[in-house]
């Protein structure tokens, strides 16, 4: 892919919820860094209007922020804008409806791709689909680069490394590396999330039957898996664990599968904190409910409507808002506890991680991994994006050092 890229940067989908905080944290990353972007969609006055808005945020905008008019169902305009962008930040979902065209875009014209997609179809079908003709053409596809999966990703990586630091190859070879993530969060979810959600839990059976009936997707030297689980309170972060099912232990083990300071056998378990357990049991009883109401069109309709695509927490919203992970890992008799933490996990930390990943991409390219394909966060970006989300107010800190 030899043609030379005008942007390095194109936001897709800039005027949805996420996308315009996506955009306002571009509009302030220009004041440190220096970059060529645009912003993406299908109404050029929305996008209009939304360069205007930016100007109030940065006065470069006016004269260093292009605009382009791309549709989801044009896939030459989609061709055209991936043609001209180093990377593309797409924001357009549910992506198991809408992902596809952009994704089939960057693999043919180059230019490497982050979205925020919690949708386990949905990766999994890209990963059969586009996987090997992203590696031929050197391009990273990297979905889940929100609060679904960044910290969780990004974090069990932190860990595993700050855990085998030190220890001879032949004891990691010889024994298991053991990891479990603990979740905390407060905060609101949009319109959006909502919507995916409910679309995801419609089809739960078609999607198991999917995978199934496609070939196995990544061999490893490696055996990885999960930890046995138990439901029970848990006096190392004082709370009852309890299983949470997200996109985040399948990142978290692909990641595991590729790269080998996760070990030869890598074990991962991944859960939500809660602190009494009469919530557990509301908690599961209301997903349970929703999982049942999504099956049938009408009342999966009714779930639809009670909140709108497009509608969010207010900013006071999210200034409330905040997360922290928990990950407690051991191997050969050693045991860490690290955290990572931050601000409003749905969409104050999702942009600021969405962008960055997408900056990373663009950017640090001399300082990436060579890696290529359908990968996850930590496949594709590593350390440096690590770095730069530290810089940019998320923690990664130890909280009990191996021993």
């Amino acid at each position: 892919m030899a043609n030379k890229k005008i942007y390095d940067l194109v936001l897709f989908g800039a005027t949805g919820y996420t996308g315009e905080l996506t955009a306002e944290y571009l509009a302030r990353a220009m004041m440190r860094e220096d970059f060529v972007w645009a912003i993406a969609g299908r109404n050029p006055e929305k996008l209009e209007r939304l360069k205007k808005r930016l100007c109030s945020v940065n006065p470069d905008v006016r004269s260093r922020l292009h605009v382009i008019q791309a549709d989801i169902e044009d896939q030459a305009s989609l061709d055209a804008m991936a043609k001209d962008a180093k990377a593309v930040i797409n924001t357009v979902g549910p992506y198991i409806k809408f992902g596809e065209p952009v994704i089939k875009a960057c693999v043919t014209q180059g230019a490497d791709y982050a979205d925020l997609t919690g949708e386990p179809e949905f990766v999994d079908a890209m990963i059969s689909q586009y996987d090997e003709v992203a590696k031929r053409n050197k391009v990273r596809i990297v979905n889940c680069c929100g609060f679904d999966s960044i910290p969780h990703d990004l974090g069990a990586y932190y860990t595993v490394t700050e855990l085998t630091q030190g220890l001879p190859a032949d004891a990691l070879a010889a024994n298991p590396v053991k990891l479990e993530g603990f979740v905390r969060a407060g905060g609101a979810f949009s319109g959006g999330t909502w919507h995916s959600a409910v679309h995801a839990f419609s089809r739960a059976r078609q999607a198991r039957a999917d995978k199934r009936n496609r070939p196995h997707m990544s061999e490893s030297p490696r055996k990885v898996g999960s930890v046995d689980f138990n439901l029970r309170f848990r006096k190392e972060i004082n709370a009852w664990a309890c299983p949470f099912p997200t996109i985040d232990p399948q990142v978290v083990k692909r990641s595991a599968r590729a790269l080998e300071q996760y070990g030869q056998e890598f074990k991962y378990g991944h859960y939500v904190q809660v602190k009494k357990l009469p919530r557990v049991i509301a908690g599961a009883a209301f997903v349970g409910g929703v999982f049942a109401l999504a099956q049938l069109k009408p009342t999966r309709n009714w779930l639809l409507s009670l909140k709108p695509a497009g509608q969010g927490p207010t900013p006071e919203q999210r200034s409330r808002g905040w997360f922290k992970v928990v990950f407690i890992g051991s191997c050969d008799g050693r045991q860490i506890k690290t955290q990572v933490s931050g601000g409003d996990p749905g969409y104050g930390e999702t942009s600021k991680m969405l962008a960055e990943s997408g900056l990373c991409l663009a950017l640090d390219r001399r300082k990436l991994p060579k890696s290529y394909g359908v990968i996850t966060p930590v496949m594709a970006m590593g350390r440096p994006l690590m770095d730069r989300l530290q810089q940019r107010g998320v923690k990664f800190e130890v909280l009990e050092p191996a021993a």
